[in-house]
């Protein structure tokens, strides 16, 4: 980390609207900081409505995601909860949800019948299923965690009249 003095200047620090300096994302081992970075980059407006259109458009995307992961799980489709898995691993790989994607990538083995680093075969359909049925809570707490801190970073005046 740089310290105040040499620090250098980032697509984070760009003052938003009648925000402060304490609004500005805490990223924690949560959010990439150089993934969401790069995103932020792409804003030329100091709206950040570009940046904020993909952040908000893949917690859409999430939502439906969870929901059919949910109901894929009831049928047992392990295929289906893989691509599932895949399809969310690389959305929240862009904006740099880094637990968020970790689990999206167990999800995503667990389908295949793998254990949860890809490498390893595991045949046994009930054992997949029981390790996404574990996986499933954690990703839904680290998504909903990253979400309310994007949320608060785009959206700070909301979050302090709450």
């Amino acid at each position: 980390m740089a310290n105040a003095s040499s620090k250098t200047t980032t697509a984070m620090d760009k003052p938003q609207s009648d925000t402060s300096a304490g609004d500005m994302l805490e990223y924690g081992d949560d959010i990439d900081k150089s993934t969401f970075e790069q995103i932020l980059e792409m804003d030329d407006d100091p709206g950040q409505e570009f940046s904020k259109g993909i952040v908000y458009g893949f917690f859409e995307q999430a939502d439906t995601t969870f929901k059919k992961m949910e109901q894929f799980l009831e049928h047992r489709d392990l295929e289906e909860l893989s691509q599932l898995g895949h399809f969310l691993k690389g959305s929240s790989a862009t904006l740099g949800l880094t637990k968020v994607k970790e689990s999206c990538e167990k999800i995503q083995n667990y389908g295949k019948l793998k254990d949860e680093s890809g490498i390893e075969e595991e045949p046994d359909e009930d054992v997949c299923l029981d390790r996404i049925r574990q996986t499933l809570p954690v990703l839904t707490k680290d998504y909903n965690k990253a979400e309310q801190m994007l949320r608060e970073y785009y959206e700070p005046q909301k979050s302090e009249r709450s």
